[in-house]
């Protein structure tokens, strides 16, 4: 899909004008000192922070690489865990009741701020290529979209390498990358061996059956494949001598697609992997930053190294202090959230210092995702919950009672298996932490319908069959739509 091009010349003009605004203009400190970099975003499918830099059990040599010469982040959060609804935020650097498109499948609203469009007016070439799912109104911030479905491509870079071949030469670029690695269904790897189930550690929650561990394997090889992808890109940008000034991100939408992780507001479905990458702009090298980063940072950080405004629409903060100086704290705390995706939920989650602290508003609605009842591990929780088989932790998924609210010590309790919120030496944490999600959405507008009101199941939770027709039911009251939400600027507390 091409943008309608403006005319040569006037094109050009734009180009100039800009350029010269953009010399003059004063740029803070917190500006990195290096030409205008080309930037390329790398955005992985359902993937928590599992790859070998992260310290796990996983070759990823590619990834680690960027690491290894850039600032890999260990604080790094999703605005929610959940697709589309997290791809919304990256664009936009908003949250997602903010930006209209809090449920999946739901598009980006044509009166949202989309950040390549700046980049774009500002004289970058930009271009999206992969998975896409933001809509229709979101394809006129770039110059070009190659929405590549699954069916026609399962890795979504069919097109990375030569679209970077054929980019236009004059003009510093952005390529919005995004892959289909690694949501289900998985493929086979077919350029190395296949990861051996009974070297796989499993995580919490999760039966250890073979069949959990062969399902395992299998995401094992997806991240392995993508970790292929990103390094496809980066021979060829070395390739065209343009790797030093080139700022590469790469990140994910949500957390892997297993229980306990995606569209849940625990560690591994909002942790996202995240690192920077960029020789010229004098990153330190092989720096792990403790910072609190929202990936809704990621938009404001762009426009800033491109010596950009930022809008007031964007509620994120620039990431450039982090990446100057890694044990800098420019965000104190960071929000999620977690609506619909499928079938009704309605949760809010904190994150600052050592504490997370999640509300649960839905707890009689549980979490177990039905349209992915089939998978092998979670048709292995369906078969084991019929045998009365699950242990309380692997059940929890299923769970028509669960506590309103949880907090956990992330540090001692990195699982999240101990829930503090009875801790009386814990009362001024959990009260600190109900204050400043108290405070976050009544500054950002996050209003929240009752749990009947809220967009139906899209399948019948007792049956499991399907209700209603199509990729999401047409009724439901939007979370932040009752309040007028997207007309809200306000960030809350950072």
């Amino acid at each position: 899909m091409d943008r309608n091009p403006l005319s040569t010349v006037f094109r050009g003009f734009v180009f100039l004008l800009l350029a010269a605004l953009a010399a003059c203009a004063h740029r803070t400190d917190e500006i990195l000192a290096a030409p205008r970099p080309n930037i390329v975003l790398i955005i992985a499918d359902d993937i928590s922070q599992d790859f070998g830099a992260y310290g796990v059990p996983i070759e990823t040599p590619h990834f680690d690489a960027l690491a290894e010469g850039g600032v890999l982040f260990r604080n790094a959060y999703v605005a929610a865990s959940s697709c589309s609804v997290s791809r919304a935020s990256l664009i936009t650097g908003r949250y997602p009741h903010n930006h209209g498109a809090p449920e999946l499948h739901m598009p980006l609203p044509a009166d949202q701020f989309a950040f390549p469009l700046a980049l774009g007016e500002a004289g970058y070439y930009t271009l999206a290529a992969g998975k896409w799912h933001l809509g229709p109104h979101a394809v006129s911030a770039f110059d070009k979209v190659n929405d590549i479905t699954y069916a026609d491509d399962p890795t979504g870079a069919a097109t990375w390498v030569s679209e970077l071949r054929a980019r236009p030469r004059d003009r510093p670029f952005f390529f919005w990358l995004a892959g289909f690695d690694a949501h289900r269904p998985w493929e086979p790897i077919t350029t190395a061996p296949p990861t051996d189930p009974s070297t796989v550690v499993l995580p919490v929650g999760l039966p250890d059956t073979p069949a959990v561990r062969q399902d395992y394997a299998d995401y094992i090889d997806e991240v392995r494949r993508f970790d292929q992808l990103i390094g496809n890109v980066v021979a060829e940008l070395k390739a065209q001598g343009v790797f030093e000034n080139t700022l590469i991100v790469v990140t994910s939408d949500n957390g892997r697609p297993f229980a306990r992780a995606k569209t849940t507001l625990y560690e591994a479905g909002m942790r996202a992997p995240l690192v920077f990458h960029w020789p010229a702009g004098n990153l330190p090298a092989g720096v792990v930053s403790d910072s609190l980063i929202s990936l809704i940072d990621i938009a404001p950080t762009f426009l800033d190294v491109a010596g950009l405004e930022i809008p007031a629409s964007v509620q994120g903060l620039t990431m450039a202090p982090a990446l100057r100086d890694p044990g800098a704290a420019p965000r104190q705390t960071v929000f999620g959230e977690q609506n619909w995706h499928t079938q009704r939920f309605a949760g809010r989650m904190v994150r600052r210092g050592d504490y997370v602290y999640i509300r649960d508003y839905a707890p009689s609605a549980y979490s177990f995702i039905i349209v992915e009842r089939r998978d092998a591990t979670n048709a292995e929780l369906v078969r084991l919950r019929e045998a009365d088989a699950l242990t309380p932790l692997q059940a929890e998924p299923f769970s028509v009672d669960r506590p309103e609210e949880l907090l956990f010590d992330i540090v001692a309790d990195p699982d999240q298996t101990n829930n503090l919120v009875g801790s009386a030496a814990h009362a001024p944490v959990l009260a600190e932490m109900r204050g400043l999600l108290e405070s976050w959405r009544e500054r950002t507008g996050d209003s929240l319908a009752p749990l009947e009101q809220q967009t139906p199941d899209r399948n019948d939770r007792t049956t499991f069959e399907q209700r209603h027709p199509g990729a999401r039911p047409p009724d439901g009251a939007i979370p932040g739509r009752a309040s007028g939400a997207t007309e809200i600027n306000d960030p809350g507390p950072r």
